[in-house]
């Protein structure tokens, strides 16, 4: 490391920043002189990393990220591995509560023949998706499937969704980066966290077509309780676990 890069290092372990020596490299080649500085004022102030640099690795992509935006987790990396996994290479691919687009980008990344929608309810979120994701998908803003054009129902062979699943009291123990700098309205999944995938699983199975699965990430503690709401709305689910990303999604589809 040369000195701009040592002091750089120093203050960001000042500044609370655990990978302190990460970041630093990441800083000094985003930018110079005082594009630079301005950078590092902001992480140092508390905004998240990505959201200072533009961008996210995911899935071994660089996924664009605004501030304000939902940063995408390395524990959705499953999420979208299991949505691929199901992806017809002509297949029809929805995701909701799409934030950056981060799983939507990883699926055409993997499967480009694709026809691909993505929905947010938060306008920062749909315009960060949009630049992303460019004219390769359409991207709708609405609340859940109310965004979606109706020509879609019957039509999705994959569902996909990364809901808010917080419980609204946890949100106070989040790092700041997130509880201050995310949209309220991606994390807060209500009083179980459950709010919004419960809405989820109710609606899928008049937009999946013949065949078609919904898959969303939830905690392992809210595995069991999900996967019995996704049974009463007759469907069949199975709950993927990775440990080592501490990662937890439920795959259903109609029984």
């Amino acid at each position: 490391m040369g000195d701009a890069e040592d002091d750089l290092v120093v203050r960001l372990r000042a500044a609370g920043c655990v990978f302190a020596e990460d970041e630093a490299a990441l800083l000094v080649a985003a930018a110079e002189g005082a594009g630079r500085e301005a950078l590092v004022a902001r992480r140092v102030a508390g905004e998240p990393l990505e959201q200072v640099l533009g961008w996210v690795a995911f899935a071994g992509l660089r996924v664009p990220v605004r501030p304000g935006v939902f940063v995408p987790r390395r524990r959705t990396e499953l999420l979208a591995e299991e949505a691929v996994a199901l992806t017809p290479p002509d297949g029809v691919v929805v995701e909701l509560c799409c934030g950056a687009g981060a799983v939507a980008l990883a699926v055409l990344a993997a499967r480009p023949g694709v026809e691909l929608h993505a929905a947010d309810l938060d306008p920062a979120a749909v315009a960060c998706a949009r630049a992303g994701l460019g004219e390769r998908a359409a991207v709708h803003q609405g609340d859940l499937f109310d965004a979606l054009p109706a020509d879609l129902a019957g039509r999705v062979d994959v569902l996909v969704a990364n809901a808010p699943y917080v419980p609204t009291a946890a949100i106070a123990l989040m790092p700041p980066e997130a509880r201050d700098h995310e949209a309220p309205m991606a994390l807060d999944g209500g009083d179980d966290g459950l709010d919004v995938l419960r809405r989820v699983l109710v609606g899928a199975a008049g937009w999946l077509a013949p065949g078609g699965h919904v898959l969303v990430e939830c905690s392992e503690a809210q595995s069991g309780p999900l996967a019995a709401h996704a049974t009463a709305q007759g469907l069949r689910a199975d709950v993927r676990r990775d440990a080592d990303r501490e990662a937890t999604v439920l795959v259903a589809h109609p029984a």
